[in-house]
């Protein structure tokens, strides 16, 4: 019975890391992302200004994704 309680608690313990650790990847992933579209659109169309937009639209896509996961741990305490 121990045995269970103790696997349990561990799986707890990553379920509660996971959160974080999506943190820490969703940020630099959407400001990646952001970046290489904006390459790509500036290929696409001849341009030198567009990268920086999607680079600017990638860094408040994932604040605002860093704002809503920080919304809903705070509203389930």
């Amino acid at each position: 019975m121990a045995d269970d309680n103790e696997k349990k608690s561990e799986k707890k313990s990553w379920v509660e890391a996971e959160k974080y650790i999506q943190l820490g990847v969703t940020l630099p992933a959407a400001i990646v992302i952001g970046y290489f579209l904006g390459s790509l659109m500036d290929r696409w169309l001849g341009t030198h200004w567009i990268r920086i937009a999607g680079l600017l639209v990638g860094i408040a896509a994932g604040f605002v994704q860093l704002v809503r996961v920080a919304m809903a741990e705070s509203n389930k305490e």
